[in-house]
């Protein structure tokens, strides 16, 4: 009898420590993941709530880590999932590996740098008389019962530096989720963006928390981090995360949008003003008056142009960018300048206000250039008025020449197929369909070679769960929601008893749903994303299963309620990105230039991954039941309808509602 490879011995051991059971998907998963790691071969796995793909991938990665001395990097979108695998799944495979594995491997969790107390500022902050002031916990009880902001502000800074000392003396990491209850005004007091780090400079360098952090990740087996750091790490050549061999993206639905997050940059006329004045101490009066003109120059050429794309090199935006990254790199250079023989440490502040300057001279070149490979628009909001931003067009390559050529990548999600296929997944991350290989014999000799997996669910959604499509409802409009489609959702919530998750394109429609519910069902609770914190709302909408809890794109991904609290999910309309966001556009535009369908494979895309999520939110463990319902005809009306349906859950489809009604009541 051949021995059980190292994966399956851990992984099982690793179930049997969380008091679970084995799962065919789980085990086809860990095997899927441990043949691409040893063929080279980058995969994308499709993986199906209640699979248990942390396990899934965790097992496989602390084998191979451990038996042929590697690194794995395995990065989340959400800081839930990562807390998740930091304090349950990690912990569970590790006292499965200590029976299983040759040596127990070790792990780590890298964040980024603001997300650690900056050792410089906590210090820098401290006033000579600092031993005098009351301990944080004392300005806690007494200046905070006052109701002063700024009270409450500074007591909390107090306590934030006694904490970050605290974690220094004791070799910590000053990690900000492990912080007293603080505010971001209070946190930015004591934390520092990269952009500022004085780095080698810095008199406190040697203790920095940051680079402790880094330092326990360089000697890990395996480091859990996040696509944001992934994403900065790619864009400055592989020098921010430690060298790894592998790579798992988990949440890798989201990999794209997290990577365009981390490419873009905004621009505004405040911004410029504060990063001047702030750097005006040392520069000659000339520029930094130019700076401060040139702030003014960029709010008028914003208000000049009304928001949206800016396609031409002689708008007078681009024109105040192009000054703007002149002046900027000047006072860069006069910035940078240094007495011979200066200590480090001394002028923290210009180093710091550089940094700052280094920042507006690098966005204001990106506008200026207005480059193919970029997108350039002006946005407007209500809170910090019009602004200019610059996204990259895509990022396929930016992942494919700094991560997918660099180590073996895996993806992983419960909804990577969109329209049925992994096409659309792949090339958006930079892998092209002719690269594919399934059970060939050979590996192709590419670097870039992938597979395709999906190992299905353990549920069975065609008995659990049912999807009813408003076949018979006006198409959605632009003036809102309709009342035919607010009776159908009325109707459908009183069969249900309450029990609902209301997912809405836009908050207007969410709001004025929870409204007319209020009126039609008065006994029934409704609760309002927008009415109070969302972790609140949600903590009452599970508490009470007769409460509903409407909202928008944060519930469509984020809300994990299973059993009777949620036994209907109402999705409004087809969640398609607006058709004036100048990026969706940009990219429409580029893939019809490129002889493709731009609608299909931008927009009726994106849709299909909402309502893949969305439509999810239902059936989160076996003896869950339910209706999803979908009150937009062109589900089953349209041509492309049977793409977005491919992309969700097996359900039994129905366009009558005296069915889905039926099966409610019975259901409540």
């Amino acid at each position: 009898m051949s021995p059980v490879p190292a994966h399956r011995a851990l992984l099982a051991a690793a179930v049997e420590a969380i008091g679970g059971s084995p799962r065919p998907g789980q085990l086809e998963m860990a095997d899927a993941v441990d043949r691409a790691m040893d063929e080279g071969i980058h995969l994308l796995v499709q993986a199906g709530t209640g699979t248990g793909k942390s396990l899934g991938y965790l097992a496989p990665a602390l084998a191979r880590a451990v038996d042929h001395d590697t690194r794995v990097i395995v990065a989340t979108a959400t800081l839930a999932l990562q807390a998740q695998l930091a304090h349950k799944d990690i912990p569970a495979a590790l006292k499965a590996a200590a029976a299983t594995l040759k040596r127990t491997p070790r792990t780590a969790v890298l964040k980024g740098r603001s997300n650690h107390a900056c050792l410089y500022r906590v210090r820098d902050g401290v006033r000579p008389d600092q031993d005098a002031l009351l301990t944080g916990g004392q300005l806690t009880a007494d200046q905070s019962a006052a109701g002063d902001p700024d009270s409450r502000l500074g007591a909390e800074v107090v306590m934030l530096r006694e904490w970050a000392e605290d974690q220094a003396d004791r070799g910590l990491l000053g990690d900000r989720d492990d912080a007293p209850d603080h505010s971001p005004r209070a946190w930015s007091q004591v934390s520092v963006p990269a952009r500022e780090c004085l780095g080698t400079r810095c008199p406190f360098a040697e203790e920095c928390l940051f680079e402790v952090a880094r330092q326990k990740a360089r000697e890990a087996d395996l480091v859990v981090t996040n696509h944001a750091l992934l994403a900065i790490d790619a864009l400055n050549d592989g020098n921010v995360l430690p060298e790894h061999e592998v790579v798992i993206i988990d949440e890798a639905h989201e990999v794209v949008d997290r990577f365009t997050g981390a490419a873009s940059a905004l621009l505004t006329p405040t911004l410029v003003t504060a990063v001047a004045k702030r750097a005006a101490s040392w520069l000659d009066d000339n520029l930094a008056a130019d700076l401060l003109d040139q702030a003014d120059t960029l709010h008028e050429a914003l208000e000049a142009t009304e928001p949206g794309r800016v396609t031409d090199p002689g708008a007078s935006l681009i024109v105040a960018a192009q000054s703007l990254r002149d002046l900027s790199r000047s006072a860069v250079s006069a910035l940078g300048r240094r007495d011979e023989g200066e200590e480090a440490g001394a002028d923290a502040e210009r180093t710091q206000a550089q940094g700052a300057m280094r920042e507006v001279f690098e966005v204001a070149e990106r506008i200026a250039a207005l480059a193919t490979a970029d997108v350039v628009w002006i946005s407007e909001s209500e809170y910090t008025g019009r602004a200019a931003q610059v996204a990259p067009l895509k990022v396929a390559g930016l992942l494919r020449a700094n991560v997918l050529s660099s180590a073996t990548t895996i993806l992983t999600s419960a909804t990577l197929k969109i329209g049925g296929e992994f096409t659309s997944a792949a090339r958006d991350v930079g892998l092209q369909p002719g690269e594919r290989v399934d059970d060939t014999p050979e590996v192709l000799d590419t670097e870039m070679a992938w597979r395709g997996v999906d190992v299905g669910s353990p549920f069975d959604y065609r008995s659990q769960g049912i999807l009813y499509v408003g076949r018979d409802l006006p198409r959605p409009r632009r003036d809102g929601i309709a009342e035919e489609v607010l009776d159908d959702l009325a109707e459908l919530v009183w069969a249900a008893g309450g029990r609902t998750l209301g997912l809405f394109a836009s908050q207007r429609n969410a709001v004025r749903a929870a409204e007319h519910l209020r009126h039609a069902l008065p006994k029934v609770p409704v609760l309002c994303q927008g009415e109070g914190h969302l972790a609140g709302l949600t903590r009452q909408f599970i508490d009470d299963p007769a409460t509903c809890l409407f909202g928008t794109l944060s519930l469509w991904q984020g809300v994990d309620v299973p059993g009777d609290t949620c036994r209907l999910v109402v999705i409004d309309k087809i969640p398609f990105p607006r058709p004036d966001d100048p990026l969706t556009q940009a990219r429409s535009q580029a893939v019809q230039e490129a002889g493709g369908n731009g609608f299909m494979t931008v927009s009726a895309g994106h849709a299909a991954l909402l309502l893949a999520q969305g439509s999810g939110r239902l059936i989160r463990r076996a003896d869950d039941k339910g209706v999803v319902a979908v009150l937009d005809p062109r589900l089953v009306t349209a041509r492309y309808g049977s793409f977005l349906r491919a992309s969700m859950p097996g359900f039994w489809t129905t366009t009558d509602r005296e069915v889905a009604i039926g099966a409610l009541k019975r259901l409540s």
